[in-house]
C-alpha cells in the first residue's frame, strides 16, 4: 500500500456515514456531492446497490443518499440508501424542491398572460414556494416594467426585473435562491440557460437563439441538474414547454389562484362545494382579471376528474377523446369485441387446429 493510501484512509471518518446530494443522473449512474467537508473528494460517480432496484427504489436528482465503499483514487462509490424526501416532483423528476422560480421574457418573446397564467397554476399546484421573475427587461421602457409590476401584484405576485446583458437584478434574484433548492422553469427562449450561465460562471449551458421568425424558442436544455450556487444553494435548470399540462381537480383548482385565496380568507361561499362558476352566493365571481383564466382551466379541470372516473370504472357508456385544444365524448367499443387479434394469438389457433386434426386422423386409422 502506497503512503498515498493510507493517507486517503486515515482522512475517510469511520464514525460518520457518507452522505450526499444527487446532482445529475446519467443512465445507470448517479453524480453525488457529498455533504461532509473533511473528504479526499467532494464528487463521486456512483452506482445503485442492486437490493435498491429488487424493492423498486428510484433515485432522483435532488435526492439525499448514503454511500458506501467509497473509491478515492478512482473517483467512485455506491449508493446504499435514499434518504426520506420531504418533496417530489414527477415533471421534472426532482426531489427535496424547496421552491419554483418561474422565468419569462418582457420581450423577443414577449408574455402571453394567458400562457403565464397556466405555467402560475401548474407551479402552484406543486404546493411549493412560487417566484417569478422577468428576463430581458433592458428591451422595455420603465413604464412598461412598471405596468406589469402592478398587472402581477393583482396577480398575486412581485417579480423580480432581470436584465443579463445589463446584469440588473441579478443580487436580488441571488439572495433568494440562496441555500435552497430550487427548479427553473418557464418557456422556450425566455433566457433560462443565458440566466444560470451569468449566476453561475462555472456553468457553459447550451444558449440557442430564438426563432425570429415564429419569437418560439428552441429547446436547449433536454435532461434535469443540479448546479451549485457560488453563494451555497443549488438550482435546476429544466427544458422550456410552452404549454404545461394540468392534472388537478376542480375542487382543488380555485386554491392554486392567490386571488381566490385572498377572496376565501374574508369570505365564503354560500355552499362549501362552491365551483365559483354559477352559483348563488359565491364570494369569487367578479371583475378581476383572470377570471376568464380560471373557468377555460376549470374545464380542462373537469375533463381530467372525468378520465380519472373512466379509468377507475371501464365500464363506462361514453369516454373522453383529447382532439386539438378541446375535448370531447364520444361511445366507448365493448372491450376486446373490436380488437384484431393479434398475430400470435392466430399462430397459436393455427397450430391448435392442425393438432386436432392430427389426432383425428389418427382415431380414423
Amino acid at each position: 500500500m502506497s503512503s498515498d493510501d493510507k493517507v486517503l484512509e486515515e482522512d475517510q471518518p469511520d464514525q460518520e456515514p457518507l452522505t450526499g446530494t444527487v446532482l445529475a443522473v446519467q443512465a445507470n449512474f448517479y453524480w453525488v456531492r457529498l455533504h461532509q467537508k473533511s473528504l479526499p473528494k467532494s464528487l463521486l460517480l456512483c452506482t445503485r446497490r442492486t437490493r435498491l432496484k429488487k424493492i423498486g427504489q428510484r433515485v432522483m436528482v435532488g435526492d439525499r443518499v448514503l454511500i458506501e465503499e467509497p473509491d478515492w483514487n478512482g473517483d467512485r462509490g455506491a449508493i446504499s440508501q435514499v434518504l426520506q424526501r420531504r418533496s417530489e416532483l414527477d415533471r421534472p423528476p426532482i426531489a427535496n424542491v424547496d421552491q419554483i422560480l418561474l422565468v419569462f421574457a418582457l420581450a423577443s418573446p414577449t408574455i402571453e398572460p394567458y400562457q403565464l397564467s397556466r405555467f402560475l397554476v401548474k407551479a402552484e399546484s406543486t404546493g411549493l414556494a412560487v417566484s417569478l421573475a422577468l428576463s430581458k427587461s433592458d428591451l422595455v421602457s420603465q413604464d412598461e416594467q412598471q405596468g406589469w409590476k402592478e398587472r402581477l401584484a393583482e396577480w398575486g405576485y412581485h417579480p423580480i426585473f432581470i436584465s443579463v446583458r445589463q446584469k440588473s437584478g441579478l443580487d436580488e434574484l441571488k439572495q433568494y435562491l440562496n441555500d435552497k433548492i430550487t427548479v427553473a422553469s418557464g418557456p422556450s427562449g425566455v433566457g433560462k440557460s443565458s440566466l444560470i450561465n451569468q449566476i453561475i460562471p462555472s456553468v457553459d449551458l447550451r444558449v440557442n437563439a430564438v426563432s425570429g421568425k415564429l419569437e418560439k424558442g428552441r429547446h436547449t436544455t433536454r435532461h434535469v441538474e443540479l448546479f451549485e450556487l457560488p453563494t451555497g444553494g443549488l438550482l435546476a435548470d429544466t427544458p422550456g414547454f410552452n404549454q404545461p399540462d394540468l392534472f388537478c381537480l376542480p375542487q382543488e383548482l380555485a386554491q392554486y389562484f392567490p386571488e381566490i385565496r385572498q377572496k376565501l380568507a374574508g369570505k365564503s361561499c354560500q355552499f362549501s362545494d362552491c365551483l365559483h362558476r354559477d352559483e348563488p352566493g359565491c364570494a369569487v365571481r367578479g371583475d378581476w382579471e383572470r377570471y376568464e383564466h380560471y373557468l377555460d382551466f376549470l374545464e380542462d379541470a373537469i375533463a381530467y376528474e372525468i378520465q380519472v372516473h373512466q379509468q377507475t370504472d371501464p365500464d363506462e357508456a361514453l369516454k373522453l377523446k383529447s382532439k386539438g385544444k378541446g375535448t370531447q365524448f364520444e361511445p366507448r367499443l365493448e372491450a376486446k369485441k373490436y380488437r384484431r387479434e393479434s398475430r400470435k394469438n392466430q399462430q397459436q389457433s393455427l397450430r391448435k387446429l392442425d393438432i386436432e386434426k392430427l389426432m383425428k386422423s389418427e382415431e380414423d386409422e
